[in-house]
């Protein structure tokens, strides 16, 4: 017999099923076994969900049995929590919508640890940029605080790299399935990650990368964390979505000043106008959560 836990990944790997469908779905079959025991048109009627997107949860869950789908992810080292799950992140629980899967390679007890920061910027970062990181990373480092950041290239690869040559604990959040790493220039440092840090992502692992992914995995990089750090960012950078979820999650935002001639300063310096807390080095974070029992 199959836990729901085991029934909610199996059905997670038809990306036909959105969250809402999903939601809905167990909100009429809590147990989720109804899936398994009735025909397309049954489902269709139960839930009220278009009959296409019923007949194609219904042929991917009858061609990909769930212990084929058990095998394949033992196979590669990868576990998979659920929302239900007691090791799922509980900050990312507090979060307004949180994953119902994810996926994760690596060292998981890296989540047990509470003093998680998020870190993003330019994907092309000036020598300025590209030096704050280094130095705060290896600060944070230092003082055995866990870096989470989106395995892009430019601030994010910089951050993933300096805890890694630091011997501190990194998480790469993936906006695509564990088994397609992007950027591609990147492959070698998620496996480095993979050995003895994390890679989390919510998607199947087959899924490639989508446009529409990487705005949504900004979530889940400012909610696994206390706070996000912005290094560099132009005035429309993706960076500033991942800072607007921090705020909207509650958590503390920090940023980099930089000068007013450069144009990846310009959304960094207008974070600072709206209240983020302005950053010269790692103190100016430490002491936002003195109040915490870390």
């Amino acid at each position: 017999m199959y836990t729901i836990q085991t029934r909610l990944i199996h059905i997670h790997q038809c990306q036909t099923i959105t969250w809402s469908n999903l939601y809905r779905i167990l909100k009429v079959d809590p147990t989720l076994e109804s899936l398994y025991h009735l025909t397309p048109t049954q489902l269709h009627k139960k839930f009220n969900l278009p009959l296409e997107k019923m007949k194609s949860l219904y042929n991917n869950l009858q061609s990909y049995p769930i212990d084929s789908m058990l095998e394949q992810y033992k196979c590669q080292n990868i576990q998979c929590l659920t929302l239900l799950d007691s090791l799922y992140p509980f900050s990312l629980k507090q979060i307004y919508d949180p994953p119902w899967v994810l996926y994760v390679k690596g060292n998981i007890e890296i989540l047990n640890n509470k003093r998680i920061l998020a870190i993003v910027g330019s994907r092309t970062p000036t020598s300025y940029g590209k030096n704050g990181a280094r130095e705060l990373t290896k600060a944070l480092a230092h003082y055995n605080w866990v870096t989470v950041s989106g395995l892009a290239i430019g601030v994010d690869t910089i951050v993933h790299r300096t805890t890694l040559n630091n011997n501190g604990k990194t998480i790469a959040v993936l906006g695509s399935g564990l088994l397609h790493i992007y950027p591609t220039g990147n492959r070698m440092l998620a496996e480095e990650i993979a050995q003895n840090h994390l890679l989390i992502s919510e998607y199947p692992l087959n899924a490639l990368p989508q446009k529409w992914h990487f705005p949504a995995r900004n979530r889940i990089i400012s909610g696994l964390a206390l706070g996000t750090l912005v290094i560099e960012a132009a005035e429309k950078s993706g960076s500033l979505i991942t800072a607007d979820l921090a705020l909207a999650q509650n958590r503390d935002v920090f940023a980099l000043p930089g000068p007013i001639t450069s144009r990846f300063s310009i959304g960094t310096n207008q974070l600072i106008q709206r209240g983020a807390k302005l950053v010269q080095s790692v103190e100016d974070i430490f002491v936002e959560f003195e109040h915490l029992s870390l």
